[in-house]
């Protein structure tokens, strides 16, 4: 228990899926709305958010967090239409399609930039180093790049993050809890999967 209080004390930045669903992405709403307020202290003006959907705009995953996330704004006072003006792009899975629709949202210059997935993610890094970039269902923001470490993230991204390979030790001594009696562990990987949709230019 020691260890996993030092590692949230110490990720300001990332909540991991520990959370429920709905939870999380109401949290997105928070993370997003905080610059938001900063700005908006500064000139009353519609502020303009871009979101980027890694799904296709079908897909009923994609729609809940959507809503989800819409809602946490909402119930924090920044309401479409009024005061705020989203900006939504669904990537539909196709890098190339999300790269370019990265490109385009990057160039309304929004307030803040909701990235929903790895690729996503990724493709606006590579457009913007200036806009803040929340993003959401990135498995190793470290391990690929996108941030310098989670303690320090740098740069214009933060977010949340699925896993932490530094909590690994935690889940073996889980594992012990539950299995008293366990001598040997097994480990299965996936290497390849939709990780693989972003890959250097």
């Amino acid at each position: 228990m020691r260890h996993a209080r030092q590692f949230y004390d110490r990720e300001a930045y990332f909540l991991h899926a520990t959370m429920r669903r709905r939870e999380f992405i109401a949290g997105l709403g928070s993370t997003v709305a905080w610059p938001l307020a900063a700005r908006a202290q500064q000139r009353e003006l519609v502020r303009r958010v871009g979101v980027l959907m890694e799904r296709t705009e079908d897909d009923p995953e994609g729609k809940v967090r959507l809503s989800t996330f819409t809602q946490a704004l909402a119930d924090l006072g920044w309401i479409e239409g009024r005061n705020v003006r989203m900006e939504l792009r669904w990537g539909g899975g196709d890098i190339n399609r999300i790269r370019a629709l990265a490109q385009e949202l990057v160039g309304l210059q929004p307030d803040i930039i909701l990235a929903n997935g790895h690729a996503v993610t990724a493709a606006l890094q590579r457009e913007t180093r200036t806009i803040p970039i929340v993003m959401a269902q990135v498995g190793d923001p470290v391990a690929s790049g996108l941030v310098a470490a989670l303690s320090q993230p740098g740069g214009n991204i933060t977010g949340f993050g699925l896993l932490e390979a530094s909590l690994g030790g935690k889940w073996l001594e889980l594992l012990v809890e539950i299995a008293p009696g366990l001598k040997r562990a097994a480990i299965m990987f996936k290497g390849a999967g939709r990780y693989d949709l972003e890959s250097p230019a």
